[in-house]
């Protein structure tokens, strides 16, 4: 207390002392909390330095009990001591109790069981209680609370979000209490939903303006543990998964953090209005930083002139002088190298690499070739042999790392640095090379990337003795390569960094000089002794020197951290190298011992003393071993690079009158690159300590981070340069990289060069103190700039690991990188948890860690990831591989065991929601039909005005009867069956006399009358085609109907029966299979059979027919009912009147250019839309033979439809994208079977694909180009467009001009390429094919003749310009007359009809298809010589998501998503209460199902501008997709929201 006897204190400060001592040794309070006391008083009468504290040593009162009192700290806890700091500590615990007191509840996500492995909570939302306690202080202090009561605080708290913006709301005790709270605070009225994806600037009480809906005059009913909520029809639900979506949306309610200053701005859209940088924000205000000159080298007494001559030298005079000692884990005697033993085995070495490997004509190395040194780490005299082998004979060495396995951490990588170096030879062990994998011939394997090696054992026994008169050239050191030294960047990308054998012999003489180096010294070192500072330490330096090494392998370390302690004591060494991760790794191994002397060391080199947290191991080190000899002046910590070498050095203290210096900076402030020392009792600081002053020789400056190398002021961070013969020299083989690394000229602010010199860029972060003493506060491969502010990872661990007292990370084994999402950077946190921890522990901790990082950084946490124990790559000393670890992530390959993702408080610089343009008004309206300078949006198709003989009939039923008269034995239908053989057929007549006899049996048997509905339930076949004739025969409204499955009879029986009761059937028309199936026990369970109307069978048919044929008296009246269910799950059936049947089959039949002599497959589901009009009426109507496929059987043969069309010589076939789609994915590998069993579709003029959605384009161009083989023509592939207003309102059965002159090259004229991100506002503008946000549209097909096409306003009802997406509006004969329901309900839907134009031509009634589309004049010609306007659909009107004032059709968002991951087969997006939900199928592994969650939020955030809500993993299958391939998304959100789909996993999006 020598400093405290010595100052004029006053009595009361020296009371106060005396006090904190006697808190000190009695476990009271921290080593630190007592420095930090203690450096307060005596503030006021020490002299103080700005930006620097002087460190003062502290002699505690009782050494015992401060070793004691450590002892106790440590065995409280497992994680990573090296990032430990009680201030920190303290800061963090505090900033945790700061948010603890904003109760949110922590959303667990939903696991399957199996995933799980052990059985958990299905919801944990912890009570409501506060998280803080009497109790204060942290694990670190003696006598403070215990583990258990904190795992018990942490338990039973209640965490919030990472948000730091967060404010108050109401918790409850689960889920559904607080669903039930929020339901009951809007008035117990179901409300709309809060819009949470939008900003609120001030944390103001959210008002939620009640909706105009009836009151209810009772709460809600509850179902289980969860509240009843609607859905976005009003479907009631009841589910868990509901609950804890109302809870996510009222964790999402409270305002976001506030968005940055600036918007990225859209290249096509008005510039963003770009706020001005916050002049609050720190800013540097220190004059401009000087370099520093470090102190000339004195000439060292008889140096050797290159390090072979040191060699040389040592193993001449002192041949048994130890050189190196190393001992193995398995407890042998140690094995000493001699310089005389390294000198002839190095010499031995030497001589067969330049006269042994090759012939002596064609030797294989020549002088200044690269060799690969490949030896392991507890083999340290191999490699030295091996290194100075290489120098003697003039060959550059590259050390690299032991390659394991196939699939090492960057193994592929170094191959590549190999392959650039042109190393063909590679240096190994014997034991090292019987290790390494080998192939069945017994070679060394070839590894990925590798160049094909020879593979040299280096053993003396495999070597050749070199001839008397055979003596290397032994030169002094001159700028020739000594060796190159790897590199692994942050992206995982390997650099060879060459490093000249002068600057080599300059580093070793700078070192001897700094750190006082002397002969036979003895050294112990634990680092790598193949690169940085254990390459220069234990294998140049000592060379150089004579010194003594003592090797301590990484695999003894393992077993004993306390060998490297025992070897210094054993051999008195006067030098240590080692990492604070080997002090750390030694006290939690250490015990009292009574033999441990630590006083003969005169240096302990820190060699991560670059790392800020660093010295506080150093400090806890120092506190135990002081008392064992161990002088506070004997740490020395350094920092160095591969580039720059040894930046500096903390001397050895010993008779120098320059104390260490320390300063506490405020962590906020570094984040903005400014140095402010912290004044304040502020918990968010970073202590960092002095690594020494600058290099003998060696001139260092500050530069700043982006643009030219300016000089840093002195209160600013930058990076730290270096200027000295003494650096590396390039990157090998990389001269545009090594001149913006190893040729820096710092520039002043003025512009003025400030030195001659050249500069090297040392990778190191940091400022130069008061007295030339170089701090570094972290590096540029740590860096992470997020938001503007710049973040160093081991700061953001540092936090993590200080998160108490979860005691939850295996070994402290945790990682932070960040990956650009979004034109930003995100944090990105890995861990590996140890074994025993639980699901809810996990989760618990990951939320406080949020809540710490946002108080201590105030940065959010892009995404948490833990990770099983043992499973993140690894380096080969143990520690994680960073790069790797940030591949798999990003590759979808990390397999996390528990995952949060938090995009909603990190992403703060979406695009702002662009406000809705004004619409076209009546004035804007100019003669010319313009709009806005636009041409209007509308088509039509050619004129209906030719007769021809069938058409004189206004009646289907008439028109068979003419044909069975005609031409009686005309074929019309070919049945194919499964086989591919045809099974039946019908002629003219024999269709005839079957309807007459099914009208007889409807008479006598069922008693119907004019006008009865009856419900035919039949399976795809002809069968089918007789029953609606013969219903229209008898007078009768039929209704096709889709038969129950037999395998999934529960699901699809109740939507039969539902179709027979809307539509009203008094009868049911079927098979007698179909018939014994309905009368089930399985069909009586799910409907009972009694309920059914009556069903007639019609196998067996009435003998005699009809006596008279019933003939509608009004073309107008109803010929068929339409049903079908829509892809919002709306089951809608249209009517269709005999008028616009026969008008829709007119169109088809002039369109396709149909007549009796044409054959036509058909591979459509009967029962709706155009599918049903070309399976059962277009032959009757235009009289060609129809081919017919059911697509139940292509799931038997996928190969049946296309083989018919090749064996009847089809020209037209229709298809669905469900039977494409099965035909491209089973017959993707069978191309080369089919075509040499005789499949030819040379002939196909036209494949048209029939579907009531946007063309799938991907899927067609895949089509095409694998059945381009089998002469499927890639221009013959077209579709056509219906709805439920119009069943066929575009078809386009072959392409516009001559198929055969235009070739196959080119992309399809009718493909056009619009940007995704104006068709969010509801504009068409064409790009370039490849553009970014390009989304191809494919033409719906030709218009039929009849039609005309508007494109209208949805919501003004107006007529728009063809630059605009609008409603497609039709207006057609062949439109249907309305909607059927039971209670009248299409009055409600009557518009859809019935609608007219708001302005411009208001007299003509159109139909709303409910579509959203764009018409577009084309240079093509159609027959009339006029342009071609092709109609291009987007999507359904019902399934736009209007998010953030942008529309965003499902289709788009899905696409992006499946490109996303290898293992996502297919995917469905939706909406609810604004949070956007992913279902996506899981094609592997239940135990990759987390791996999804980030790939889906990052591919919807980069491409689409959208946060994702909630990701839900199913298995394949779970997305309900009707018998037209299209996804039924409504069905699956009901699905969702009552829990129905048994997920693998459901994450909640914070």
């Amino acid at each position: 207390m020598a400093d405290r006897d010595s100052l004029p204190l006053p009595l009361e400060v020296r009371a106060r002392l005396a006090e904190l001592e006697l808190e000190l040794s009695e476990g009271d309070i921290t080593q630190k909390g007592y420095e930090k006391k203690r450096s307060k008083l005596l503030k006021a009468y020490l002299p103080h330095t700005p930006g620097a504290e002087r460190r003062i040593p502290v002699t505690p009162s009782s050494s015992s009990s401060s070793s004691s009192r450590y002892q106790r700290r440590r065995s409280t806890g497992t994680r990573d001591e090296r990032y430990r700091s009680d201030v920190h500590s303290e800061a963090v615990q505090a900033a945790l109790e700061r948010h603890s007191e904003r109760k949110m509840a922590v959303l667990l996500p939903s696991k399957r069981q199996s995933l799980i492995g052990q059985t958990s909570m299905d919801t944990y939302t912890p009570p409501d209680s506060s998280s803080g306690s009497d109790a204060e202080g942290s694990l670190g202090r003696a006598g403070g609370v215990s583990v258990d009561s904190w795992i018990s605080r942490a338990l039973h708290g209640s965490p919030s979000t990472s948000s730091s913006s967060s404010s108050h709301s109401n918790s409850s005790a689960n889920a559904a209490r607080l669903a039930e709270t929020n339901m009951h605070s809007y008035g117990n009225s179901l409300s709309a939903p809060p819009d949470i994806t939008s900003y609120m600037p001030d944390p103001a009480p959210i008002s939620v303006q009640r909706p105009q809906v009836a009151m209810l005059t009772r709460p809600p009913p509850k179902y289980g543990n969860a509240e009843l909520m609607e859905t976005g029809d009003g479907v009631p639900v009841s589910s868990r998964v509901s609950a804890k979506i109302q809870q996510l949306v009222n964790t999402l309610k409270r305002p976001k953090r506030r968005p940055l200053r600036e918007f990225f701005v859209e290249d096509f859209e008005e510039l963003l209005e770009v706020q001005q940088p916050d002049p609050s924000l720190p800013r540097p205000e220190g004059a401009e930083s000087i370099p520093i000159q470090g102190e000339e080298i004195n000439g060292l007494k008889n140096c050797p002139a290159s390090l072979e001559a040191a060699l040389l030298r040592w193993g001449a005079i002192a041949p048994k002088a130890p050189c190196l000692t190393t001992t193995h884990s398995n407890a042998k005697q140690p094995y000493t190298l001699t310089y005389g033993k390294l000198w002839s085995k190095s010499l031995k070495l030497a001589y067969n690499l330049l006269h042994k490997l090759g012939s002596k004509q064609e030797p294989i190395i020549h002088p200044g070739d690269r060799v690969a040194l490949v030896y392991p780490n507890n083999d340290p005299a191999a490699f030295m042999v091996a290194f100075y082998g290489c120098l003697l004979a003039e060959v550059v060495p590259v050390p690299i790392e032991v390659p394991l396995t196939k699939k090492d951490a960057g193994s592929q990588q170094i191959g590549f640095l190999l392959g650039s170096c042109g190393v063909a030879v590679a240096l190994t062990s014997d034991a090292c090379h019987k290790g390494l994998p080998k192939s069945p011939s017994g070679d060394v394997m070839q590894f990925k990337g590798w160049p094909k090696l020879l593979w040299v054992l280096t053993d003396s026994k495999h070597l050749s003795k070199p001839p008397r008169e055979w003596f290397p050239l032994i030169k002094d050191a001159n700028n020739d390569t000594a060796y190159i030294e790897y590199k692994t960047c942050k992206d995982g990308s390997v650099l060879g960094i060459t490093v000249t054998r002068m600057a080599m012999l300059t580093h070793c003489q700078t070192l001897t000089h700094t750190c006082g180096y002397s002969e036979a010294e003895t050294v112990v070192n634990v680092l790598d002794f193949k690169k940085g500072i254990g390459l220069w330490h234990s294998v140049q330096m000592s060379v150089l020197n004579m010194l003594h090494v003592v090797s301590v392998p990484y695999a003894l370390m393992k077993v004993n951290p306390l060998s490297w302690i025992q070897k210094v004591c054993q051999y008195k060494a006067k030098l240590a190298c080692v990492k604070s991760r080997d002090l750390h790794w030694a006290l939690m191994a250490y015990k009292e011992q009574s033999d441990t002397n630590m006083s003969s060391l005169r240096m302990l080199l820190i060699a991560d003393g670059s790392n800020p947290w660093s010295i506080s191991s150093c400090d806890a080190f120092l506190n135990v071993f002081q008392s064992m000899g161990l002088r506070s002046e004997v740490i020395c910590p350094c920092a160095g690079s591969q580039e720059a070498l040894t930046v500096a050095v903390r001397r050895p203290q010993e008779g120098s009158s320059k104390p260490a210096g320390r300063g506490i900076l405020s962590m906020t402030n570094l984040s903005h690159g400014v140095i402010r020392v912290d004044t304040g009792e502020k918990l968010s600081v970073l202590t960092i300590q002095d690594v020494g002053t600058a290099m003998p020789g060696a001139m260092v400056c500050v530069v700043k981070l982006e643009g030219v190398p300016q000089l840093c002021k002195t209160d600013e961070i930058g990076e730290i340069c270096v200027s000295s013969v003494a650096t590396g020299t390039s990157y090998y083989g990389l001269t545009g990289m090594s001149k913006n690394t190893f040729e820096v000229c710092p520039v002043a602010c003025d512009g003025g060069l400030v030195s001659d010199c050249v500069f090297v860029r040392s990778g190191l972060l940091g400022f130069v103190g008061p007295g030339g003493m170089i701090f570094v506060s972290g590096t540029l491969e740590g860096l992470m700039q997020v938001g503007g502010r710049k973040h160093n990872a081991d700061d953001i661990i540092a936090t993590a690991l200080a998160v108490e007292p979860m005691k939850f990370i295996y070994r402290g084994r945790t990682v932070v990188f960040s990956v650009n999402v979004l034109y930003d950077e995100r944090i990105v946190l890995v861990a590996e948890q140890r074994p025993d921890s639980t699901e809810e522990e996990s989760y618990q901790w990951m939320s406080r860690v949020l809540q710490a990082i946002d108080g201590i950084h105030q940065v959010g946490v892009y995404c948490l990831a833990l990770v099983p124990a043992n499973t993140l790559p690894k380096t080969p000393l143990g520690g994680i591989h960073l790069s790797e670890t940030k591949q798999l992530f990003l590759e979808g390959a990390l397999h996390p065991c528990s995952i949060l993702m938090c995009p909603h408080s990190c992403i703060t610089n979406l695009p702002k929601p662009r406000q809705k343009q004004p619409e076209v008004g009546p004035a804007s309206v100019m003669v010319g039909n313009l709009v806005a300078g636009k041409r209007m949006a509308q088509a039509s198709g050619r004129d209906l005005s030719h007769m021809e003989d069938n058409e004189q009939f206004l009646f289907l039923s008439e028109v068979l009867q003419w044909r069975a008269q005609t031409t009686p034995d005309h074929i019309l239908y070919t049945l194919i069956n499964s086989r591919g053989a045809i099974g039946s057929s019908l002629t003219c007549l024999q269709l005839h006399k079957r309807a007459e006899k099914i009208a007889t049996l409807l008479y006598e048997r069922g008693q119907l009358r004019d006008g009865d509905h009856v419900a035919l339930v039949y399976p795809p076949g002809l069968d089918l085609i007789a029953a609606f004739y013969g219903c229209l025969y008898a007078g009768c409204i039929p209704i096709t109907v889709r038969p129950p499955h037999p395998q999934n009879i529960s699901t699809t029986l109740p939507t039969v029966k539902m179709i027979l009761e809307v539509s009203r059937s008094v009868c049911v028309m079927t098979t007698q299979a179909i018939s014994k199936l309905l009368k089930s026990r399985d069909a009586s369970v799910a409907v009972d059979f009694k309920s059914w109307p009556p069903v007639l069978e019609t196998d067996d048919l009435p003998k005699r027919r009809c006596p008279l044929l019933y003939k509608p008296c009004d073309p107008d009246s109803l010929a068929y009912l339409d049903f079908s269910v829509s892809t919002t799950g709306m089951l809608a059936g249209v009517k269709m009147s005999h008028n616009a049947t026969s008008a829709l089959c007119r169109s088809v039949k002039l369109q396709c250019e149909l007549y009796p002599s044409r054959e036509v497959a058909v591979c459509l589901d009967p029962y709706c839309g155009l599918g049903f009009v070309l399976w059962c009426l277009c032959s009757v109507y235009a009289g060609q033979q129809s081919v017919l496929i059911s697509p139940m059987d292509l799931e038997v043969n996928p190969a049946l439809w296309l083989q018919s069309v090749s064996q009847f010589k089809v020209r037209d076939t229709f298809c669905s994208y469900s039977v494409m789609e099965l035909c491209t994915r089973s017959l993707s590998s069978l191309t080369d079977s089919l075509k040499a069993r005789g499949m030819d579709l040379i002939r196909v003029r036209s494949c048209v694909v029939v579907a009531e959605e946007r063309p799938r384009v991907a899927l067609t161009q895949s089509f095409c180009k694998l059945f381009k083989d089998v002469g499927l023509h890639p221009r013959a592939v077209s579709t056509a467009f219906g709805c439920r207003v119009n069943l066929a309102i575009c078809l386009q059965p072959h392409r516009l001009g001559k198929l055969a002159e235009q070739g196959t090259s080119g992309p399809d004229p009718t493909t056009v390429y619009v940007d995704m991100r104006a068709l969010r506002h509801d504009r068409v503008r064409l790009v370039e094919r490849g553009s970014p946000h390009s989304l191809p549209l494919m033409e719906s097909g030709k218009i039929l003749p009849g039609v005309r096409i508007i494109i209208a306003n949805p919501e003004t009802k107006g007529p728009i310009g063809d630059s605009h997406l609008g409603e497609i509006w039709v207006h057609s004969p062949q439109n249907a007359s309305g909607y059927f329901t039971v209670f009248g309900e299409e009055n409600v839907r009557s518009d859809h009809f019935g609608a007219r134009l708001s302005f411009g031509d208001t007299q003509t009634v159109w139909a709303r298809t409910g579509y959203l589309g764009f018409l577009r004049r084309t240079d093509l010609t159609d027959a009339s010589g006029e342009r071609h306007d092709a109609l291009y659909v987007v999507g359904a009107l019902d399934e736009v998501m209007e998010l953030r004032g942008m529309k965003y059709h499902p289709i788009d968002i899905e696409t992006s998503i499946i490109r996303a991951h290898r293992n996502i087969t297919e995917c469905a997006v939706f909406t609810w209460t604004n949070l956007l939900v992913v279902v996506v199928e899981l094609d592997g592994s239940e135990q990759e199902a987390l791996d999804l969650v980030p790939m889906v939020t990052n591919v919807v955030l980069e491409e689409h501008y959208l946060i994702v809500g909630v990701v839900v993993v199913v298995d394949t299958g779970v997305i309900p997709i009707n018998s037209r391939g299209e996804k039924q998304r409504m069905h699956l959100r009901d699905g969702f929201l009552a829990d129905q789909l048994d997920p693998i996993y459901v994450a909640y999006n914070m």
